[in-house]
């Protein structure tokens, strides 16, 4: 026990000397939770929207009114001629433009079909979709009222369609915002980036300078050194955890529903795991950049783009999916969003735990393994 001390010690010194790696570590967890907090937002609130009005009737006042009082279709400008539409969509001024064609009231008034156009931008496909949603709702309303006003006109006012009114409840997420759902699983990003590349950076480091080397010749077992090389680490990544909770907490007022000493128990189960990874990439690299590049390229991107950061697993195709099963992230964004936002606990979140603990103990284990080999 006293060699292990010894050896920590050792290691937090050598850290201690190396200031700006210090505030990378603190400062870079931070960094990201801001950005992420305030510029990435994936809701739509306001789609920028031109008309083309060739009718001018009452009816088609009114129903451009509907689009514009619903808060989410602002109108930037009024167009007379088909032709301009198209300078406002290729600047990207507008993600919509509505064209109601002549005789759009004539025909309403007689009980005809009437058409309209909506033309879409569909370069940010996002908004795309969700301004159709937004606009088929509006024509709904604006066609029931019709038909409404239609059986009114023909004595038949007592007489109504039978519609089902839907009464929705979100749960978890009432205010359905993107920044509750990124931000804590911002945490797995976090832990992953700080915990995987500064280990297999801080190992490859002492086989450059032939530091490690000269640690076999001494009476240290291997197994100290694994433990005094990952438990700065782990320590680091347990102090970012506890940065961007507070930042999640008190910055953005997103309050855990759940356990939090659940949540720090499993992030310390997730530090093991990213750890033996890091472990297990500075025994296939040779130099710092290509532990860099290997850590990024083939662990951290495919770690975070399909295992449902911000993408749904869901949307992925089928072999996608079954490739996020691999990914000890997956996992982990799953028991953090449901202690975050759904207060689940361990009875609801055990499958996730012990996926999460096979991955850890089998990845720390073979690293431990290939290093011990290496060091042989």
């Amino acid at each position: 026990m006293r060699t292990i001390l010894f050896f920590l010690r050792k290691e937090f010194e050598q850290l201690r000397r190396d200031p700006n790696l210090i505030r990378l570590m603190l400062i870079g967890p931070i960094a990201q939770l801001l950005i992420f907090g305030f510029a990435i937002n994936l809701d739509v609130n306001s789609v920028p929207m031109i008309v083309l009005d060739q009718d001018h009737s009452l009816q088609s006042h009114d129903f451009i009114a509907r689009f514009e009082n619903s808060g989410y279709f602002p109108i930037i400008a009024r167009v007379n001629r088909l032709s301009d539409i198209d300078k406002y969509l290729v600047r990207g001024d507008a993600s919509v433009a509505l064209t109601i064609p002549p005789e759009f009231g004539k025909k309403i008034l007689k009980g005809q079909p009437a058409q309209v156009e909506a033309i879409v931008d569909g370069s940010e496909s996002n908004a795309a979709s969700v301004g159709l949603n937004y606009a088929a709702a509006i024509v709904a309303g604006y066609s029931q009222d019709i038909l409404l006003a239609s059986f009114a006109r023909r004595g038949f006012g007592a007489l109504k369609p039978i519609t089902v009114t839907p009464e929705i409840r979100v749960w978890y997420n009432p205010d359905l915002k993107s920044r509750n759902y990124i931000l804590p699983s911002l945490l797995g990003t976090i832990l992953t980036q700080a915990t995987v590349s500064l280990t297999a950076l801080a190992i490859v480091k002492e086989k450059e300078r032939g530091t490690l080397e000269q640690l076999v010749v001494t009476p240290i077992k291997t197994w100290q050194i694994i433990i005094g090389k990952l438990a700065p680490f782990a320590l680091i990544g347990f102090v970012d955890i506890l940065l961007a909770l507070g930042g999640i907490t008190l910055i953005f007022g997103i309050a855990i529903r759940g356990s939090i000493l659940m949540l720090l128990l499993l992030s310390v189960l997730f530090i093991f795991t990213t750890l033996g990874i890091g472990l297990f990439v500075s025994t296939v690299s040779s130099t710092q950049q290509q532990a860099m590049m290997t850590a990024m390229f083939f662990v951290m991107l495919p770690m975070n783009f399909l295992s449902g950061f911000v993408f749904p697993i869901e949307n992925m195709p089928a072999v996608i999916q079954g490739v996020s099963y691999l990914l000890p992230l997956r996992y982990f964004y799953e028991i953090i969003r449901g202690i975050f936002l759904r207060g689940a606990g361990l009875s609801e979140l055990w499958p996730q735990v012990l996926a999460l603990f096979i991955f850890g103990a089998g990845i720390l284990t073979l690293s431990s393994l290939r290093f011990r080999k290496k060091l042989a």
